[in-house]
């Protein structure tokens, strides 16, 4: 965790202090979006620094602390952004004075529960664990960056479904990470049953969904939107809801107790398929590209666990041997 830490505080340096030439990069103009490309940047540092703690509280079985420090967070960051937004159109005093307590909440938390430790560095146990998670931020980082935009040249209605889609199921597909998170928790501690995180996974699915279901009828007024593009593009992502749970598990199990070269290379390849199939000269490229990454990861995944290992009646992962 430390040692995440500090990769993760050096790579957010990195990228602050070459802010100007990022926001240039993507055609932007550096005075209107520079202070809240800033805001984006350092939330995410901030993120993911209790992310990390969170992770080992739930490693360590506590729960409810864990749930207990997320609401608070989630809450100080809610009411502090909405109500200084209310208050103030400064947008400096706007990020000040949200950063500033979620920063100092995850010291105090980091201070807290960090134990006494001795500095390690275990680069093949880091590749491991995270090598798969991180070619995925890398596939997507490129995706967004050049690919995207590919799906907003045909127009106001297409760019404007795509987004709408993308506000009612981004946060829901954020959350069904803590599918991969529970899974690699039970897998590292020999305490794993397949068809008990799978089900629990549809259980957490079906709030997801509904939960998308619920913004859609909400928002969809607000919205100058044809329906019929913005239900192919809600289409897409349907599919990947159903199919996700199952590969993504697997996936997580192949890594750490499989192959992690062989697994992380499985899922370059779907993600060099994403990226190809986003580049088709349609403006539902990148839904094609997400629908038939995903169903290439269900299929191969599938067949390479099926042949590796077999599940029992009671949900154990028994390895085969021929």
């Amino acid at each position: 965790m430390i040692i995440g830490s500090i990769v993760s505080t050096i790579i957010f340096l990195i990228i602050l202090i070459n802010i100007d030439n990022y926001i240039s990069f993507m055609n932007m103009d550096i005075s209107t979006y520079k202070i809240f490309t800033i805001y984006s940047v350092l939330q995410l540092f901030i993120c993911l620094e209790f992310a990390m703690i969170l992770n080992k509280l739930y490693y360590e079985e506590k729960n409810t602390l864990a749930n207990k420090y997320s609401l608070i967070f989630n809450l100080l960051n809610f009411v502090l952004l909405i109500g200084t937004s209310l208050i103030t159109k400064n947008q400096i005093i706007i990020i000040a004075t949200t950063l500033i307590p979620l920063a100092l909440f995850t010291l105090y938390i980091y201070i807290k529960n960090s134990d006494k430790f001795k500095l390690q560095l275990n680069i093949l146990k880091c590749i491991k664990y995270d090598s798969v998670d991180l070619f995925n931020g890398i596939a997507f980082f490129l995706i967004f960056l050049f690919v995207l935009s590919n799906a907003l040249e045909y127009g106001e209605q297409f760019a404007i479904a795509l987004t709408f889609v993308a506000l009612i199921t981004d946060t829901q597909w954020d959350t069904a990470d803590a599918i991969v998170t529970a899974a690699t928790i039970d897998i590292s501690k020999n305490s794993f049953n397949y068809k008990q995180h799978r089900n629990n996974a549809y259980k957490l699915l079906l709030i997801l969904f509904s939960s998308s279901l619920i913004m859609f009828a909400l928002l969809y007024r607000f919205y100058d939107l044809n329906l019929k593009i913005t239900m192919i593009y809600f289409g897409f992502e349907i599919v990947n809801f159903i199919i996700y749970p199952i590969y993504r598990i697997k996936t997580c199990y192949l890594q750490l107790e499989w192959s992690a070269f062989k697994t992380t290379s499985n899922k370059i390849l779907s993600s060099i398929l994403r990226m190809v199939l986003s580049l088709l000269k349609t403006p539902f490229c990148t839904g094609i590209g997400q629908v038939c990454s995903s169903i290439y990861q269900f299929i191969t995944v599938s067949i390479i666990f099926k042949l590796t290992y077999k599940v029992d009646k009671i949900g154990n992962v028994i390895k085969r041997n021929y």
